[in-house]
């Protein structure tokens, strides 16, 4: 699956939207990827992962196991796992940083693609792959679906997107003229509701 293919799957569901946004870094955008509408459909989730895992696994080679970040993430990380053949594990917030919980843990010197769904400023990726060598693990790389910095994000690691989208964003005190007069949309994950 090539880039445009890639975004392609986003747009006939409905989730690349034009409009006035409130991202979860706090940041405005006139344009917003909404990946769980996409997860709303399993063969459309399974074409992106399955690209995802052919991409990665020609980039890095061997992938001992798979890790998203909880939430918006694991089912990304999970479908991507089972195209690849390899385990796969999610993080959860503890006392506000990404841990293994539930039993997961990772074998010394593992190999670990962390897969991330969308990546804008790549603070949560950071944070995963900080989790993930704290627990012993060697990342790989960090695969995506969607890199929306255009490869500006620095997360620590080699990033493999699908598909790059360079979006601008804006602080709420620098709008651009065409977001001014448009009420803006919070449609992100954390702590914040449409």
């Amino acid at each position: 699956m090539d880039a445009s293919e890639a975004l392609k799957e986003f747009e006939e569901a409905g989730a690349l939207l034009k409009g006035h946004f409130v991202l979860s870094s706090g940041l405005h955008s006139d344009t917003y990827l909404n990946k769980s509408i996409v997860s709303m459909y399993p063969d459309r989730t399974a074409r992106l992962c399955a690209g995802l895992a052919e991409k990665a696994l020609a980039a890095v080679g061997r992938v001992d196991c798979v890790i998203s970040p909880a939430m918006g993430a694991i089912i990304y990380g999970y479908e991507t796992a089972r195209h690849i053949g390899c385990p796969f594990m999610f993080l959860e917030r503890v006392d506000g940083a990404f841990r293994l919980r539930r039993g997961f843990a990772v074998e010394p010197g593992a190999r670990v693609l962390v897969v991330e769904d969308i990546v804008s400023t790549g603070l949560s990726a950071r944070e995963a792959i900080a989790a993930v060598r704290e627990a012993g693990g060697e990342v790989a790389a960090l695969a995506c679906l969607v890199d929306r910095s255009d490869g500006e994000a620095d997360v620590g690691a080699p990033i493999i997107p699908l598909a790059a989208l360079k979006v601008d964003a804006w602080p709420a005190d620098r709008l651009p003229d065409h977001l001014r007069d448009i009420p803006a949309v919070k449609p992100g994950s954390r702590g914040i509701s449409q």
